[in-house]
């Protein structure tokens, strides 16, 4: 047994005895007990990166699903439109349309019989002439040399007869005389057979006159008309249509030469303006004679002109399936020219004054019905808005309108979702 050391000696505590090792544990295995386990931060890394991804995933689809909404609520919406505009009320009436031309019933083209130059032409187109009236001269020289050689036979033929009456009065008179001589016996026989026939030949011979003068008069008849045929007159009161020559033209109304003319002007008579519509075969029953009609010309949009159906064409047109119908206008207007285009509307009965007169309307799928208010969408500087209307007469699919002006835009079935003061582009009917 030891004893401690009295000066500076250290004493050491006994150390406690280790565990026996378990077989197969070393250096090895008791460093691998100090190492750190990463997995378990690159586990919670991962699972937070992806909830950033799946964060920030929703806020871009969020913004873009945001940004289409503002898109969508401002995006122009496609819309069809058509302006309010003015209406007839006789168009309820009306039972069938048809499309013509205004046609003169008095219409002529005039020419003359006599061949010759155009010497003189006198008017103009739209000149009003009158019946009778001489509007253009062919060169007529030799037809008044006719006409004066004409003139002087008749003279001569004249003369003639006033000599053979002369004679004839003389071969009376001897007659006479020698027929009281012969009665006392006083001239012989001879003396009065001479006298009877110079009586006798007196007579033929003013006979003769006579009908040389008949010849001659009919011959002067004959150049005066030959000479009037070269004088172009117009054979009823009428306005020039058309000037078809020119002074210095051939006219030659039997023959189609080269460089020649026939006729000089064609004339209409104004007053005789009718309207010509073909009606389709299958409504040619719906009309009938004095039916009243309602005609609008494309020149003249603006206004309607009453008229009547005055006759029916008894055929039918193969080509076009149709049949003619003439329609007279009840007043003259001097706007109203031939050949115009024409809309016939067959009315069911004749229309009132006021029913002549034009109102405001648009078609009925343009009214929407909002708050209990009958509204439309008017359609200014791109954008809609609704206003407010008061509804009249239905015409047809259309109906009167009042609070809007003629030619205000207005939608025709506003789609779903349409909005005061929305964004739109136009489609016009």
């Amino acid at each position: 047994m030891s004893t401690p050391h009295a000066f500076g000696d250290s004493v050491r505590a006994p150390r406690a005895p280790r565990a026996p090792r378990p077989p197969g544990t070393g250096t090895a295995a008791d460093l691998s007990g100090l190492t750190i386990d990463r997995r378990a931060g690159s586990k919670r890394k991962g699972l937070l990166r992806r909830i950033l991804l799946r964060l920030l995933f929703l806020a871009i689809a969020g913004a873009i699903g945001f940004g289409a909404w503002v898109w969508y609520r401002n995006a122009p919406v496609a819309i069809e439109t058509t302006a309010v505009s003015s209406v007839y009320p006789s168009q309820a009436l009306t039972l069938l349309n048809a499309t013509g031309y205004v046609i003169p019933q008095r219409k002529a083209s005039v020419a003359s019989k006599a061949t010759g130059r155009l010497e003189w032409l006198g008017v103009l187109e739209g000149s009003k002439v009158q019946a009778g009236e001489v509007i253009a001269r062919l060169e007529n020289r030799d037809t008044q040399a006719m006409r004066d050689l004409a003139v002087a036979n008749v003279q001569v033929a004249e003369a003639n007869l006033g000599q053979g009456k002369a004679e004839l009065a003389e071969a009376e008179l001897v007659f006479k005389r020698t027929q009281s001589l012969a009665a006392k016996k006083l001239v012989s026989e001879s003396d009065r057979d001479s006298a009877v026939a110079r009586l006798g030949k007196a007579q033929a011979a003013l006979a003769g006159y006579t009908a040389n003068v008949a010849v001659a008069n009919a011959n002067l008849r004959a150049a005066e008309v030959s000479l009037d045929q070269t004088l172009i007159r117009v054979p009823f009161d009428g306005v020039v249509l058309t000037r078809n020559a020119n002074v210095g033209d051939t006219i030659t109304p039997f023959s189609q030469a080269v460089d020649t003319k026939g006729a000089v002007v064609t004339i209409a008579d104004m007053d005789t303006l009718e309207v010509e519509a073909d009606v389709a075969e299958s409504s040619y029953l719906s009309v009938k004679v004095g039916q009243p009609v309602e005609i609008q010309l494309d020149a003249i949009p603006g206004e309607r002109f009453a008229g009547v159906v005055s006759r029916m064409v008894p055929t039918v047109d193969r080509a076009k399936a149709s049949t003619l119908v003439k329609i007279s206008l009840v007043q003259r207007d001097p706007r109203i020219l031939p050949d115009m285009s024409a809309r016939a509307a067959f009315l069911s009965r004749e229309v009132t004054e006021a029913e002549r007169t034009p109102v405001l309307a648009l078609p009925a799928a343009a009214l929407v019905e909002i708050g209990g208010q009958t509204q439309v969408y008017v359609v200014a500087d791109g954008k809609v808005r609704l206003e407010p209307v008061k509804l009249g007469e239905k015409i047809g699919d259309q109906v009167e309108v009042h609070g809007l002006e003629a030619g205000t835009r207005v939608v025709i079935r506003p789609p779903l979702g349409l909005a005061n003061g929305r964004a739109v582009t136009e489609e016009t009917k």
